[in-house]
């Protein structure tokens, strides 16, 4: 009987080891995610995802946003005055118009773009904003920032994981660049949920999918947003494209089909009705970039606060709060302009702002002065 029971649990010992083996090393891989998170992504990757889905979609389904409130901080803060023109002999882009609301009253705050961030030739080349994404969730608002790309450069930085090997631009953003570091915001889903493909500094990681919505970033740093094979196509000044999904705005409006989730178009793992944390980002037709992020959003409160913001095409990002980031940056002393500290576009965004400024574990976009 000893014999025996020495026997199983040295057969318990010999199975367990290659499982313990594994999850050590997931866990000791470079990067910025916390065990936890580290921990559900081995899950995911090791047979679990279904688990894992259904965890997720339990867990948001009994855990929504509340009802009425008050709204965050972000809209109860003093704001500027807007500037509705600048007087520059630098090339840039008009200043928006203020957004409407889509409560009414609206807060004082609301809708009213600020300058942010360290200005390009003494121009703000920033703006951002907030908006409560409806009338039921008033105490959550929605942060919306407008890119001049005639003053920013921009630049796709893999993960030191995702999306795998070896890159010129990859994170951390090196200290030498960051006296021109303006804001950096993240990517899209991993790539085998993004239904698209990958590609930068001339290689392919993944094979780029017709149809699908991309930002593409040419090799002057002006970024689009567009359905690959029909608004953008590869060519020779192409310099990297990151694709996700299908398109949630098209001609200025929100895509058939975004309330449904039709043919699990935007992803199978939450369901577009459940509000949660999101992400986006589009172009608006005089070329100026938008993101938005929030909670408590639906795949089609992001597209309407897109569209609210200008945008004529524009794409889901990635979801969940560990991965909706958007940080601003400036530096407080300005004889030394790479030392810089950054800010969250809203401060219930959950990541810290000098992620990208270490080695972040996924890909993700920095915006350069010119």
């Amino acid at each position: 009987m000893r014999r025996r029971k020495w026997w199983v649990v040295g057969a318990i010992v010999v199975l367990a080891a290659p499982v313990a083996w594994s999850y050590g090393s997931f866990l000791a891989r470079r990067g910025t995610d916390g065990w936890q998170v580290r921990s559900v992504e081995w899950v995911r990757e090791h047979g679990g995802a279904g688990v894992v889905n259904a965890t997720e979609h339990w867990w948001y389904s009994h855990h929504q946003p509340p009802k009425g409130g008050k709204p965050s901080k972000i809209l109860t803060s003093p704001v500027a005055a807007p500037t509705h023109s600048l007087a520059s002999s630098v090339n840039h882009l008009p200043v928006p118009p203020n957004l409407e609301p889509f409560v009414s009253p609206a807060l004082p705050a609301e809708g009213v773009w600020r300058p942010a961030g360290r200005t390009v030739h003494g121009v703000p080349a920033m703006y951002i904003t907030a908006l409560r994404p409806d009338a039921t969730h008033t105490s959550l608002a929605t942060g919306v920032a407008w890119l001049d790309p005639t003053l920013l450069r921009t630049v796709m930085y893999a993960g030191v994981q995702l999306p795998g090997g070896s890159w010129a631009n990859q994170a951390p953003i090196p200290a030498p660049l960051r006296a021109g570091l303006v804001a950096a915001f993240n990517s899209g889903f991993k790539l085998q949920d993004s239904r698209g493909g990958y590609y930068a500094e001339g290689k392919v990681v993944r094979p780029l999918v017709p149809g699908t919505a991309s930002f593409v970033i040419d090799d002057n740093g002006r970024p689009t947003v567009g359905q690959w094979g029909r608004d953008v196509n590869m060519g020779p000044h192409v310099a990297s494209v990151r694709q996700n999904l299908a398109l949630i705005v098209d001609n200025g409006l929100p895509v058939p089909g975004l309330q449904d989730n039709t043919r699990g178009r935007w992803g199978f793992t939450l369901g577009n009705k459940l509000l949660v944390w999101r992400s986006g980002v589009g172009v608006t037709p005089s070329g100026a970039l938008v993101f938005a992020a929030g909670n408590g959003l639906s795949a089609e409160a992001l597209a309407n606060t897109l569209v609210k913001a200008g945008a004529s095409r524009a794409m889901e990002l990635d979801i969940n709060s560990e991965w909706t980031r958007f940080f601003i940056y400036d530096a407080p002393d300005a004889s030394h302009p790479e030392t810089v500290v950054g800010t969250k576009l809203t401060p219930d965004m959950r990541s810290s702002p000098a992620l990208y400024l270490e080695a972040e574990t996924r890909d993700f976009f920095a915006l350069f002065a010119r």
